[in-house]
Formats: C-alpha cells, sequence, structure tokens
C-alpha cells in the first residue's frame, strides 16, 4: 500500500514538474526512431544522394582510399569523412540504398543520444526529455533519413563535440579533451573548417559576456586546437596527394588547383563571399521561410523562443547562451553566405530543440496551453489536407491503407491528455507519424518510378554482360545509373567511328533527344530499353497530378549502336 502511495505521488510530481515518466518517454522515442527509420529502406534520390554513393562505391570496389571520384573525374566538392565510413558500410552490406544510409541514420542516432546528453548538462531533465522528441519529429529530420548527405553525419559531430567541450569547461585535463578533438576533426573532414563557428562561438560568446577572460589562456582549449588539426592530417594528406602533388589536374575547369588550399578557403571563405569555384545567390529571407516548413510542427514555438531569449536576456543558465549563440551565429553565417541550400540548416536542429524545449518547459501555466494546442492543431489539419491532396493527385497504389492510418493518427491526435507536455508530444508523435507514413508509403515510392538512372541500371543488371562497358552520352548528372549499374562505365560528349568499330559493340545511355540525333551522323541505333524520367528532387503540380503527368516526362534509352 505504502509502495503504492509513493508511486503515485511521483506520478504526481512528473505531471507537475512536466516530466514525462520513463516508459512513456522511451515509448515516444522509439515511435520517432522507427518513423525516421523508414527512410533506410527507399532507394537514394537523385542527383547529390546517388552522387556521394557512386563515390563511396569507387572507394569500396578499388580500395582507394585517397582519390575521390566524381562523374568520371577527380572531385573536390567535399571532404572525405562520409565517404569512407558509407564505404566501409558499403565493403558489409554490400551495394545497397540501405548500405548507404545506414552509417548516416547511426550518426543521427548518436546525434540524438548526444542532444539529450547536452541538454541534461545544460538545462534539467524535462528539457532533455523535449529536445529529443523535438528534433526526431522535425520535419526536414526525417527527410534527411531519407536523402541522405552529409547533415546526419555533421549533425552528430557537432553536438558530440559540444558536450565533451562543455565538459571541459568543468575539468582542468581529462578525456574530454581527446573525445571534443576527435569529434570535431571528424566533423572537419566532413564539410570544411566552417564548423568551427557552429561548434565554438557560443562558449567564446559566453566567455566575453561573463567576462571570464582567464579561458583564453587555459592551456587545455590549445591541447584541444592541437589535437583537432592533428586529427585532421588524414584529410590533408589525401588532398595533398590528390590534387597539389598533380598541378596538371583540371578542377573547376583549371589547373593548379590546390586541395589543401580549397579546404581550408574556398569551400568556405569562397561560397561565404562568392567568389571561389562554386557560386551561389544569396538571399538574406532564405532560411528564415526555410525553417517556417522544416522545423515543422516547432517553428513557431522556435520563433517565439528566440524572441524571449532577446526580451529577457538575464539568466543563469550558461546553456541559454551557449546553445542559442551557437545557434544564431550559424544562422547568420548561413544567411549572409551566398551560396545557400535548404538542408545545411539541419546541423542546428539539435540546438533548436533545446532552445524550444526550453521554452516550451516554461509554458506550464494553462493560459499558454491553449495557444499551443492551437497550433499545433492547425499545423497538423495541413499535413492532413497537403497530404491527402497528393496521394490522391499522385493516384498512389497505397491511399487506402494512407487512409486507414490516417484515420488512427486522428483517434490519437484528439484525444484528451491532462498532462500538458505529454499531451504536446504526442501531437507532434502524430505529426511525424502521418509525414513518415505519407513520404515513405505514397510519396517516395510513386516518385522513384521516375528516377529512371536507377531501373536502367537494374535493367543492365539483369539482361546485359556485366563486363560490357556502358557509355553515358551526354548525361553526367545520371548518377542513379552509375551507382545502380554493376557494369564498367565511362562519358563521352561524342561518339566517334573509332568507338564503334570494335570487337564488341558500343552500347550507350543517354537522353532519347541526343540518342535521335545519332542517325544524322551516319550511326544506326538499336534500343535495348526506354526508361520514362522526370527530375523528381524538384516536384510540379503537372508531374504530381495522374492526369497531366505523361506531358512533363521525359525519356532515357539503353541503345546498341552500329
Amino acid at each position: 500500500m505504502q509502495m503504492q502511495k509513493n508511486l503515485y505521488s511521483l506520478q504526481s510530481n512528473n505531471v507537475d514538474n512536466g516530466l514525462l515518466s520513463t516508459g512513456a518517454f522511451f515509448i515516444l522515442v522509439c515511435i520517432g526512431i522507427i518513423l525516421n527509420s523508414f527512410g533506410l529502406f527507399n532507394e537514394i534520390l537523385e542527383p547529390d544522394g546517388t552522387l556521394y554513393a557512386t563515390i563511396s562505391k569507387h572507394i569500396a570496389q578499388t580500395n582507394d582510399w585517397v582519390n575521390l571520384i566524381g562523374n568520371g573525374s577527380d572531385w573536390l566538392d567535399k571532404p572525405h569523412f562520409p565517404f569512407w565510413i558509407t564505404a566501409f558500410s558499403f565493403k558489409i552490406f554490400g551495394y545497397t540504398a540501405f548500405a548507404y544510409k545506414l552509417p548516416s541514420f547511426l550518426f543521427w542516432l548518436l546525434g540524438v543520444y548526444y542532444t539529450y546528453r547536452l541538454a541534461l548538462k545544460l538545462y534539467n531533465k524535462k528539457v532533455a526529455q523535449l529536445s529529443v522528441i523535438i528534433y526526431i519529429t522535425a520535419l526536414h529530420v526525417i527527410l534527411s533519413n531519407f536523402d541522405v548527405r552529409a547533415e546526419g553525419y555533421l549533425s552528430a559531430l557537432i553536438i558530440a563535440g559540444l558536450y565533451h567541450i562543455y565538459c571541459i569547461t568543468k575539468s582542468r585535463y581529462s578525456m574530454h579533451i581527446v573525445y571534443a578533438a576527435i569529434y570535431c576533426a571528424c566533423a572537419m573532414m566532413t564539410k570544411g573548417i566552417f564548423v568551427w563557428v557552429t561548434i565554438a562561438s557560443g562558449l567564446i560568446f559566453y566567455w566575453i559576456i561573463t567576462k571570464q577572460w582567464k579561458e583564453f589562456f587555459q592551456l587545455k582549449w590549445y591541447l584541444f586546437l592541437a589535437l583537432s588539426f592533428v586529427f585532421i592530417l588524414p584529410e590533408l594528406y589525401c588532398l595533398y596527394v590528390q590534387f597539389d602533388m598533380h598541378p596538371e589536374k583540371i578542377v573547376f575547369g583549371q589547373t593548379n588547383v590546390s586541395g589543401i588550399k580549397f579546404f581550408f578557403w574556398d569551400s568556405q571563405f569562397g561560397r561565404f563571399f562568392n567568389n571561389g569555384p562554386i557560386k551561389g545567390k544569396g538571399d538574406l529571407s532564405f532560411f528564415f521561410h526555410t525553417i517556417l516548413w522544416a522545423f515543422l510542427p516547432w517553428c513557431l514555438f522556435l520563433y517565439a523562443a528566440v524572441i524571449q531569449y532577446f526580451t529577457k536576456r538575464k539568466t543563469n543558465n550558461p546553456g541559454r547562451y551557449i546553445v542559442t549563440i551557437s545557434a544564431l551565429m550559424t544562422f547568420l553565417m548561413f544567411t549572409f553566405s551566398k551560396f545557400q541550400l535548404p538542408y545545411y540548416i539541419v546541423i542546428v536542429f539539435p540546438n533548436f530543440a533545446m532552445m524550444t524545449a526550453d521554452w516550451l518547459a516554461e509554458r506550464d501555466a494553462s493560459k499558454k496551453q491553449k495557444g499551443i494546442n492551437i497550433i499545433l492543431l492547425v499545423v497538423f489539419l495541413l499535413l492532413v489536407a497537403l497530404s491527402l491532396t497528393v496521394v490522391v493527385l499522385l493516384d498512389a497504389a497505397d491511399l487506402i491503407l494512407f487512409c486507414i492510418l490516417l484515420l488512427l493518427t486522428g483517434i490519437i491526435f484528439f484525444r484528451k491528455r491532462n498532462d500538458f507536455i505529454l499531451n504536446a508530444v504526442c501531437k507532434a508523435v502524430c505529426f511525424a507519424f502521418l509525414l513518415s507514413s505519407f513520404l515513405n508509403l505514397c510519396l517516395y515510392p510513386t516518385i522513384m518510378n521516375y528516377q529512371a538512372g536507377m531501373h536502367a541500371g537494374r535493367w543492365y543488371n539483369q539482361h546485359q554482360p556485366l563486363t560490357q562497358q556502358v557509355t553515358l552520352y551526354r548525361c553526367v548528372a545520371q548518377t542513379s545509373f552509375t551507382f545502380y549499374c554493376n557494369a564498367p562505365f565511362n562519358y563521352a560528349d561524342t561518339i566517334k567511328q573509332s568507338d564503334v568499330y570494335t570487337t564488341r559493340p558500343l552500347i550507350i545511355y543517354g537522353n532519347k533527344t541526343e540518342i535521335d540525333s545519332l542517325p544524322a551522323k551516319g550511326f544506326k541505333t538499336d534500343v535495348l530499353q526506354s526508361f520514362n524520367y522526370f527530375h523528381i528532387s524538384e516536384l510540379t503540380g503537372k508531374f504530381i497530378s495522374s492526369h497531366t503527368r505523361q506531358s512533363q516526362l521525359g525519356t532515357y534509352e539503353i541503345v546498341r549502336v552500329y
């Protein structure tokens, strides 16, 4: 009887404090992880995902861990670390989409773990619980676990580095220095030196604000920095061997390209100032409106947390300084950069989750609950309307199953709960469940039917000898073909007589428009197979609608040339 009273008392305290019970938290986190894992079982999206997979496949097949080869030539755009990890995965699991996505997913799980650990250390258990659930239910996190790039790795490495760096502040010398250096070095070998803005800016500003000038002269920080740069020596060695030792190589349309200089300057400052080999067009409002959809259903609460930070800055909690300033400095860096892509901002989603959780943890008063519930309801209903409309227009095969899942999700979403925190997180998990179901059951399986290179590569594996080389004719960007096809391949912008008159017929893969021009040049063609094509990473309304889709499609062919 006494034990029952104590248990009831503990549960009551948890409700009053906004804490989730251990069981409820564990179940919600497991559901969120499972929802994110669905992307592992879909194929790789073109162009970036299949390009990165092809680069890693080349490493695994040739055991050349130094040279990055993409689109048939030396590739300098990104550092080696994600490609090394993916190549290891290919060697273990084979050349599959699952093997490509699994390492990124495991790193993402590591990031979830460190998000909890850091929030627990900087805030409290309630904020730590909320941070994890916010992070794993954010829209672009679910997208990123399907369309895998470098962000899954980078988010985990940065938040892990932040955690161990904060631990360094609490001790004189410890293994946290080594751990932090390893994570930060791997982050640099994933994206470059600008990761230090996210990693270090919050702590440095905190020292300045609190006038802890002596921290700038602590030997442990210089040891940490030294180890970080020692640990990136493998990256620098590879860049030197591939590029600096070969000034004759043509990279970005020019010779005498230094890989080390690109790593430290052009890939980072060059993009920021738009004077490097890779240029873009900056828009100061880009990431403001990107967050509005990418961080759903939590985006408005995040903006409220930022406003509160600037209107009520006084706090004894260093976590609010470190986490918030780190995120805001990264946001400003991306905003003023001339090269902007939506998935860049995902690397600070752990920070955003902690900021939002901290704000929500203070919103327990009943007058605030109503507004929060209304926002979550509106976001959920918008998702219902959008997803159901798209599914109907797509004429997806799993429409009935999706409607059943939609009904079940709605029942769980509208169920009344007395606990404010549990109610909010359950609604967010419902949002994530519906989003994941929509993406992985309906949208992705349907649109992947029009990724021509993937289907062409698989067809070739089954119907042609894999010893026969395939020529990609004027279609360098068809990286899904180079990943899914197991035959050797090369690239060509022109077809010569000498290419055709060999002991074996010439097999080419390319756009039907380009192939149709070959007879006028004196060649005969025999179409082996045709494939419907659409650039599915840039969807349009006419493509989504099954009634107008056919008019939007192109055609790629595998052809024998005589």
